[in-house]
């Protein structure tokens, strides 16, 4: 077993790097994915308004949080806790994280190696002259499969897996850096395309004009859940990069510009999608299948639309890919300072068992979609337990230890970088992670198991 240097670790190399790299982790399937579906089952414009309520005054201090601990302690997201808690029970917070990195990365390479599929169909022009009725049974076709769905997910940990194992400065911080803003560019050129089609208005006062009769405390929930989920918060991969900013970043800076930029992209997602849901008669309530349904319809109606279909996959695929190297390096981190093992070998097992489980996952739409657990696929099931229960009450958690264990002091002098940066709203966060975010995480939180009904 190979001895790690504390003191010699990797690190960003630049400031864009690191907000490019945690935009990367933030930015992806979960703002393009999952949010346009959960907005759209979730009733559109009253979800939406909770989602950002969330996003600012739970996501930002909960993300700035992550970024003190891991910054501060240097290490992974369980030794970091170890280090500013020694003898103390609050490592098992650093544990959840990578559990919940673990089971986020099973089903989240699923959808990512569907990416991969798109990228080949947009190829060989595979959507040309069909219906959304028939790129709808095309793609569930394809998505209950068995070779083609494991063999996308197979290639797409192999690719995550070899960003991880470059390391920090020479892999994720490299690749994130050109990738997310050609990502950012043409989301907006999709959705200046989305709102001419006819029917566009419609789609946008679905998204933009909230109904409050749709807000229940399950749609709460769902944009609590989507909120965490959308920005990294509470898996410890936030704590895991942010173990890898140097000293002289401003933290506060950061984390309000990556929360800016991830749901500026899931906004844009909203505006790319619906103004097509509503022009090609779709339902806002389609599902997860909307990105894989909708946008080949946009790229039928769009001048270039065959090379658009092309860079867009191409991008989906780079935004996921962002995000499940951050994952995965939660993971390789854990295994590489704690159980003391070389980073190859920490990437080769952590890789390989993410992808035997997550196998069973993309087959939860085919062959196992029988198989229930709680009523939920296996799918399902990863999805929820993340989602629901496990970011929010890491979520929690976090806030819990830094705004009532580690000390105002000790936060100050990480926030201001030992004194050389002005905090014009300290007072503000600490009111936030102290009292707000622990309060409403808590009552979501306990409604999603049950513990209490509204």
């Amino acid at each position: 077993m190979a001895d790690v240097d504390f003191s010699n670790r990797d690190s960003f190399a630049s400031k864009f790097g690191v907000i490019a790299a945690t935009a990367g982790s933030a930015v992806g399937l979960g703002n393009i994915w999952r949010f346009p579906y959960v907005a759209g089952e979730s009733g559109g414009g009253a979800f939406v308004l909770i989602y950002l309520a969330f996003i600012f005054i739970i996501g930002v201090p909960v993300m700035l949080s992550e970024f003190i601990i891991g910054r501060k302690a240097k290490q992974n997201a369980y030794g970091a806790f170890k280090k500013l808690a020694p003898g103390k029970p609050w490592f098992v917070i650093g544990l959840m994280g990578i559990v919940s990195a673990f089971l986020i990365l099973t089903f989240y390479s699923t959808i990512a190696g569907w990416t991969l599929e798109y990228i080949v169909q947009s190829v060989s022009n595979s959507f040309s002259g069909k219906s959304s009725q028939e790129l709808k049974a095309s793609f569930e076709s394809f998505q209950s499969g068995t070779f083609r769905p494991i063999m996308w997910q197979v290639i797409f940990m192999i690719l995550t897996a070899g960003i991880v194992l470059a390391g920090i400065k020479d892999g994720i911080e490299k690749y994130t850096k050109v990738l997310m803003p050609l990502l950012f560019v043409l989301i907006i050129v999709m959705c200046i395309r989305a709102v001419t089609l006819p029917g566009a208005s419609k789609g946008l006062e679905f998204l933009f004009k909230p109904d409050f009769s749709k807000i229940t405390w399950g749609v709460v929930l769902e944009a609590l859940g989507q909120a965490a989920f959308s920005l990294s918060i509470g898996m410890g991969a936030l704590i895991t990069y942010g173990s890898y900013i140097q000293k002289d970043n401003n933290l506060s800076s950061t984390a309000i510009k990556v929360s800016i930029t991830d749901t500026l992209i899931a906004i844009f997602a909203g505006i790319m999608i619906f103004p097509a849901v509503f022009a090609f008669n779709l339902e806002p309530d389609e599902g997860f299948g909307l990105v894989f349904i909708v946008l080949p319809n946009i790229f039928e109606q769009m001048a270039g639309g065959y090379y658009f279909s092309i860079v867009f996959f191409i991008l989906l695929a780079v935004a996921a890919l962002t995000s499940t190297i951050s994952v995965l390096e939660v993971v390789v981190a854990y295994f590489v300072e704690e159980l003391k093992i070389s980073r190859k070998k920490a990437t080769f097992i952590g890789a390989l068992s993410i992808t035997i489980l997550g196998i069973f996952c993309t087959l939860s739409f085919g062959i196992l979609n029988d198989v229930k657990l709680f009523g939920k696929t296996m799918f399902g099931l990863f999805d929820y337990i993340s989602a629901n229960i496990l970011l929010p009450l890491g979520a929690l958690l976090i806030v819990l230890f830094l705004g009532w264990y580690l000390g105002k002091e000790k936060i100050k002098e990480e926030l201001s970088n030992s004194g050389t940066i002005k905090l014009r709203f300290f007072s503000v966060f600490l009111f936030l992670i102290k009292y707000i975010a622990p309060i409403a995480i808590a009552l979501i939180f306990l409604n999603s198991i049950g513990l209490i009904q509204f």
